[in-house]
């Protein structure tokens, strides 16, 4: 199979060991990620962000592709057993198109909505793990312990550490691809970086007592690529994935789906709703089916049905979003960051809003954070001369100065007219 992609140029899975991605293509479980955008609402701020889930796993798997030809044109460092054999790639492989296989729809934002939804990772574990699906019936078909294996790879771990940190690591697959692609689609150059450099500067270093040499990175070749690489990721979290209106999009469909939830539990009618959103009003657990059943339009679909709805605060909400008519943000001091009720901010900003009509839903504090290089990623190492290695912000200057560091954003969100008030309130 070859296909034409924007990011990559030509995906090609030819080989025997990547027929393993065609086949898993039939999946109706795959199939399912064409419904699902990568950036959930991000088109919203971005209007090219229109690419889905599915693009992005084939960039994955084709990125791997390439990882796994550099790992074995070095892994005369490795003992014969620490190697790539032929079982492990195609592992590798489905882990890679497989990694979001459990993925909600519109990004992240339906698993954050209801609490009581599992997080997608566990989803992809089930989905993998249960017989009825056609992903599990792929896999096992060529072999009865690859479902548990790659489901073991997706979340990190495997017998050979290498293999399950290019899988979920701090330089993985994943984090190649969606930089790449997320950068190409909203029209930004921040998520740039030289993947074939990066890739080419990999190399085995001594062991050093640990059970098996670490993959690095050549201290020589490939330092300012692994720079270049973590920056692109900081760039993409400031300017792309924390922008203002898809954050404040995002809080306005949470809202929405909080109450139509609280609608559903009070008996009203509400037209249009998935049967998972019902059953999370029940308190009862989603099953497989129903969760596979959610997608983009469908969601898309039940808010703009709840343009009807009885709750006068759903139905307004459920407008303002279908127009785009977006809740504003103020930018707050890191130490308001305090989203829950108690929060001296939010409990001022909804004394604003109920004193001018609004529900106390229609305020919040957004607070945006990542960690551009935490310990507890195991960063990739430096190979320095003669094989020794040294931890990366050691020899970086400027990745030494983002170790550990957090990058936030706080925001109060709230609907425009209350603009003036705020802005009188929190400060210009």
């Amino acid at each position: 199979m070859i296909l034409r992609d924007p990011v990559h140029g030509l995906l090609a899975f030819e080989s025997e060991e990547a027929a393993i991605v065609p086949r898993l293509l039939a999946a109706r479980e795959v199939q399912r990620l064409r419904r699902i955008k990568q950036l959930g609402v991000t088109s919203l701020a971005f209007p090219g962000a229109e690419h889905t889930r599915f693009a992005h796993a084939l960039g994955t798997a084709h990125v791997m592709i390439r990882l796994l030809g550099r790992l074995r044109e070095v892994h005369e460092a490795l003992p014969f057993w620490q190697r790539v054999s032929s079982d492990r790639a195609q592992d590798a492989l489905a882990a890679a198109l497989l990694h979001d296989v459990g993925h909600g729809p519109l990004s992240h934002l339906f698993e954050s909505a209801i609490p009581s939804v599992p997080f997608h990772e566990e989803w992809s574990s089930r989905i993998l793990l249960d017989p009825s699906t056609d992903v599990h019936q792929t896999l096992a078909r060529s072999d009865p312990g690859r479902p548990a294996r790659v489901a073991e790879l997706i979340h990190g771990r495997h017998e050979l550490p290498y293999l399950a940190r290019a899988v979920s690591g701090a330089l993985d697959v994943d984090r190649c691809d969606y930089l790449l692609r997320d950068a190409h689609a909203t029209g930004v150059h921040y998520g740039d970086f030289d993947l074939g450099w990066l890739l080419r500067s990999l190399r085995f270093g001594l062991a050093e007592g640990e059970a098996a040499p670490p993959l690095g990175i050549d201290g020589h070749k490939g330092l300012v690529a692994i720079e270049e690489f973590l920056l692109a990721r900081f760039f993409m979290f400031q300017q792309v994935y924390f922008h203002k209106s898809t954050r404040a999009a995002e809080f306005m469909i949470r809202a929405a789906l909080a109450l139509a939830v609280r609608c559903l539990a009070d008996g009203d009618a509400l037209p249009g709703a998935p049967p998972a959103l019902r059953a999370a009003a029940r308190g009862a657990p989603l099953s497989l089916g129903e969760y596979l059943d959610l997608d983009d339009a469908l969601l898309w679909n039940a808010l703009h049905s709840w343009e009807d709805a009885p709750s006068p605060a759903l139905r307004d909400l459920c407008r303002r979003i279908r127009q785009r008519e977006l809740f504003k943000t103020l930018e707050l001091p890191l130490s308001l960051a305090e989203p829950g009720p108690g929060g001296a901010a939010l409990r001022k900003a909804r004394d604003i809003a109920q004193a001018h009509g609004f529900i106390e839903e229609f305020i919040g504090i957004d607070v945006a954070s990542d960690t551009p290089i935490c310990a507890d990623d195991d960063p990739p190492r430096v190979v320095l001369n003669g094989g020794h290695t040294a931890p990366l912000h050691e020899v970086s200057f400027l990745l030494g100065r983002l170790y550990g560091a957090t990058f936030s954003k706080v925001r109060l969100v709230f609907p425009a007219e209350l603009r003036g008030p705020m802005q009188e309130a929190f400060g210009p």
